[in-house]
């Protein structure tokens, strides 16, 4: 089991989920979690901060002296053909996961700074890394991310902050529900990626908590997917 003890880490959007998840596994391991969303994560021993990440400025986020990891776990789904994508879902996608992913890692940076060795997970999408139908714009948005990652993973290696994004494929989160809302459904998606399923808050929350571990010390600027082998498998 990773060691957490006496490490303070903020997660955005640990209500539900990827995040949820990434709570649970932290606290198991001993870290002092602070929770920034909407909504308090239900029977979790966590700091909550009230966030609401499109309106509020993020100053509350500011105040927290010092830190040793940020996850960013917040997302969308906004599957469309490109014809009925309009400006607004653009900018909604790109507001949601790279502007909030931004506001959070400028009002924490300094805490991030203040640790011997911290660490910033981003979350992105393997549909990134592989062309999809009706994914363009969250497709655009999740690229900003990693571009965004990587380059604040360079800019910050001189104070031992390291940056890195998960990109997973479907997962079964409430985010995703609508894809995943009959037996069907998830037969056909799970038959897409080449090892026979859909993943699990579980398999995304162990790999972030590495990443924001000591144990990964040495990993910055990486983008992983996180993905059942879609992104490079082509089982025969």
């Amino acid at each position: 089991m990773l060691d957490f003890k006496g490490k303070n880490i903020l997660i955005v959007g640990a209500s539900s989920g990827i995040g949820y998840e990434l709570a649970k596994t932290l606290i198991a391991s001993g870290a002092n979690v602070i929770s920034a969303s909407r909504n308090a994560p239900p029977d979790l021993a966590v700091k909550h901060l009230t966030f609401d990440l499109l309106t509020d400025s993020g100053s509350e986020l500011a105040s927290i002296p010092q830190l040793d990891g940020v996850a960013y776990c917040v997302g969308s789904i906004n599957l469309k053909p490109f014809g009925r994508l309009s400006q607004d879902d653009f900018l909604k996608d790109y507001q949601l996961n790279v502007l909030g992913a931004v506001k959070v890692i400028q009002q924490t940076i300094n805490a991030l700074k203040k640790s011997d060795t911290s660490s910033v997970v981003l979350f992105s999408t393997v549909a990134v890394a592989v062309g999809m139908n009706y994914h363009a714009s969250i497709a655009a948005a999740k690229g900003a991310v990693e571009g965004l990652a990587k380059s604040l993973a360079a800019e910050f290696a001189v104070n031992k902050v390291r940056f890195n994004v998960i990109a997973p494929s479907l997962t079964d989160t409430p985010l995703a529900k609508n894809l995943l809302s009959s037996p069907e459904k998830k037969d056909t998606s799970a038959k897409r990626h080449p090892l026979g399923r859909v993943g699990i808050p579980s398999d995304i929350a162990s790999a972030a908590a590495f990443l924001l571990s000591d144990q990964a010390s040495w990993v910055s600027g990486q983008v992983i997917g996180i993905d059942g082998g879609m992104s490079t498998l082509k089982p025969l």
